[in-house]
């Protein structure tokens, strides 16, 4: 088990001579003890601080959530514990005390019930209009429930003279339209539920009387509008729930009058645009949703004026920008969900003035860092691990393993023999040996990404912050960077190279020795600066190679840092895109040189079968590029035109088509050329005669193959 360091804390002395530990950022205090542990152990099940304070206070329960669950499942429970004292009711209704619940007993209209009633149940039944004064006689009705009865009529006197009423159930009905005026007996309501109704249009006199309205829900309704003044007749309301209504637009004086409002619920509609003082009036706010709606900007200051809000929900809206200072008058705010919204102009100065922020929900696990100062960040991982792993699948766990021996080895066992082997060109020869140590670092990358699979496997979530910002995170990045880049150059280099040597065979502008030199070490140089540049300036790129478990800067969505993601494109769909491009380019001019060179000779019957040896090699060469790099430029164009894609593409990307010209490259440039096969086949003639002779050569001397005359000497 791999446990994360517990730091020794100062303490700070707060209001009412509170002690608070003050942790390092990112850690958070095991309530009064003098140890912090990471964000990512608290509330994850398991006691790590021993007092069990990393398991307290898990809950998102800021806003209303429990207001809700507790008065809206009470208002529907009638007391079945009491001895009936109604005189008069349908046998199919069930009574105790003076609360009557006639639930499913196939009425057609209000029954004739004793006067004393104060609760009246009558869901599910066939009621489907409610005549005038029809509750007339139950001057003493609290709560009437009416549910489920495709109510399509309500006469404009239907609840005359119901001046006790304090709760009015109407929803799931086909109520279209309700008259003004309505409800203005009922001057004691507090909740009134209008859910489920093909509701098109309300008035504001429609709440006429309605003074003590406490909640209002309207949800799942066809408003397209709210009208003015929305709470001019309801001065007591402080809950209103309008969500899934088709509501459009929103306007300054929507909520003008609604002082008294605590929450509001807006979420599934169709709002587009928020004015800025659309909320100004509500001072008194505690939880404002707004989520699955179509705003698309949030003015700057549009909630300067919610000092008290509580919970502020934002979630899957298509909004394009957030400013810097939207959040800094929410002093008092607990939870903020910004799900499946992408923040480019993300920084921590934009979430740093809620000092009581304690739980925070993202689109991308890497914006957790931007808010590390809040306790409960979601979502645990980065899209591209499991819950519990870094690399998330067990073909990506076996095949991270393989490719990493197979790029190393092939690498290393070319090197090893080019430098056995004695060659004609000498430079080619050293290129290639420098374009094999470029492709051994790849595979060191994918053994490292192995080996922190294995250290972090099953508790994963616990340090993925953690791992992504950390030192070795950066220098695995880096390494890869170095590599893929020095090895596009060296290959785009050895490409030029060839293709003078075929297309202009006379030529004397092939590199020397000394000029091969200096364009190898200036390769290196520029792969080096390349890699390097993400940390000279942390503020423009940010955590350039730290925003994924993998470590690999393949930025496909709209990511936090301009800097970044202006970089990562820059040198993937830039300077790579050109490399691949020109190599194609090249080889295509060079099979066509070689093809008209053969049709001009007598020889044409030879030159067939040559003539296709050389294009199947060529046509192998640009194909491996093509698999390392197509994939790269596709999500990278379709990121440009925002096309949602799973974030689990980076790892497959990174351990499945990026090193692929790594671990091809020594069978392309090596071990099927005709050079080497000779020479492959040379030595295992000499070792043949060795071992059926060894007194025909020296014991303990160390033999090489000299090209040019073809025959085995002693070293000296």
């Amino acid at each position: 088990m791999y446990f994360c360091p517990l730091f020794l804390i100062d303490f700070a002395l707060t209001e009412g001579s509170t002690i608070t530990p003050l942790c390092p950022k990112g850690y958070f205090p095991c309530g009064n003890l003098t140890q912090c542990l990471p964000r990512a152990f608290h509330c994850d099940g398991v006691d790590d601080c021993g007092n069990g304070a990393d398991e307290e206070n898990c809950g998102d329960t800021s806003g209303w959530a429990t207001l809700f669950g507790t008065v809206h499942g009470d208002a529907n429970n009638v007391a079945l514990t009491q001895e009936c004292f109604l005189n008069q009711y349908p046998q199919r209704c069930d009574c105790k005390g003076t609360e009557l619940e006639c639930i499913n007993a196939g009425l057609k209209s209000v029954p004739t019930v004793s006067s004393n009633v104060t609760l009246l149940s009558l869901k599910k039944n066939s009621i489907h209009s409610l005549s005038d004064k029809v509750f007339i006689k139950y001057t003493e009705l609290k709560k009437i429930f009416l549910q489920h009865n495709c109510i399509r009529h309500i006469s404009r006197k239907a609840f005359f003279g119901l001046h006790n009423l304090q709760i009015l159930y109407l929803n799931h009905n086909c109520i279209t339209t309700l008259r003004p005026g309505v409800f203005k007996d009922l001057h004691h309501l507090t909740w009134l539920i209008l859910d489920d109704n093909p509701i098109t249009r309300i008035s504001q006199r429609l709440f006429t009387g309605l003074n003590s309205l406490f909640f209002l829900s309207m949800v799942n309704n066809y408003l397209e509008a709210l009208p003015k003044h929305m709470c001019a007749q309801m001065p007591q309301l402080n809950w209103m729930d309008l969500e899934g209504n088709g509501i459009k637009y929103l306007t300054n004086s929507t909520f003008l009058s609604c002082n008294s409002l605590t929450v509001l619920f807006l979420p599934r509609n169709q709002i587009d645009f928020v004015p800025e003082k659309t909320f100004s009036s509500l001072k008194n706010l505690g939880e404002l949703d707004l989520s699955s709606n179509m705003i698309m900007e949030l003015p700057p200051h549009i909630f300067k004026d919610l000092k008290l809000l509580q919970k502020l929900n934002l979630s899957s809206n298509p909004l394009l920008y957030l400013h810097k200072n939207q959040f800094e008058s929410l002093k008092q705010l607990q939870s903020l969900d910004l799900e499946r919204i992408e923040i480019p102009s993300i920084n921590t100065q934009m979430f740093q003035p809620m000092k009581n922020l304690s739980h925070i929900y993202f689109k991308n696990f890497r914006y957790c860092s931007y808010a590390s100062h809040v306790r409960i960040c979601m979502p645990l991982t980065d899209g591209i691990s499991s819950f519990e792993d870094l690399l998330a699948n067990n073909i990506l766990r076996i095949f991270v393993w393989v490719i990493a021996f197979i790029t190393c080895f092939g690498n290393l066992f070319v090197i090893g023999m080019r430098s056995f082997i004695k060659a004609e060109n000498m430079t080619h020869a050293t290129s290639i040996k420098i374009l094999c140590c470029a492709d051994c670092l790849m595979g060191v990358y994918l053994f490292f990404v192995g080996f922190f699979d294995l250290k972090y496997r099953g508790q994963y979530q616990k340090y993925a912050l953690l791992w992504m910002e950390s030192l070795q995170c950066r220098l695995l990045g880096f390494l890869a960077m170095l590599s893929t880049e020095v090895s596009v150059l060296l290959l785009t280099y050895l490409t030029l190279e060839k293709f003078l040597a075929v297309v202009f065979p006379f030529s004397n502008i092939r590199p020397g020795k000394r000029q091969t030199s200096v364009i190898l070490i200036g390769i290196w140089i520029v792969g080096f600066l390349i890699a390097v540049i993400p940390f000279w300036k942390e503020d423009y790129f940010g955590n350039f190679y730290g925003k994924n478990g993998v470590c690999f800067p393949l930025y496909y969505d709209q990511t936090e840092d301009i800097g970044s993601k202006g970089y990562s494109l820059g040198i993937f769909l830039g300077v790579n895109s050109l490399a691949f491009l020109t190599i194609v380019f090249s080889y295509t001019i060079m099979f066509c040189s070689i093809q008209k060179t053969a049709l001009q000779t007598s020889e044409v019957r030879n030159n067939t079968g040559r003539e296709a040896a050389v294009a199947n090699r060529f046509f192998f060469i640009v194909f491996s590029d093509a698999i390392c790099w197509i994939p790269v430029f596709v999500i990278t164009i379709l990121s440009l035109f925002r096309v949602e894609i799973p974030e689990t593409i980076t790892s497959w990307v990174v351990i499945f088509f990026l090193p692929v010209n790594s671990a091809l490259n020594p069978i392309l440039y090596t071990l099927t050329t005709s050079f080497f096969k000779d020479k492959s086949k040379q030595l295992l003639s000499t070792s043949i005669v060795w071992a059926d002779d060894p007194s025909s050569l020296k014991l303990g001397v160390l033999n090489k193959i000299d090209l040019k005359e073809n025959i085995v000497k002693p070293a000296s």
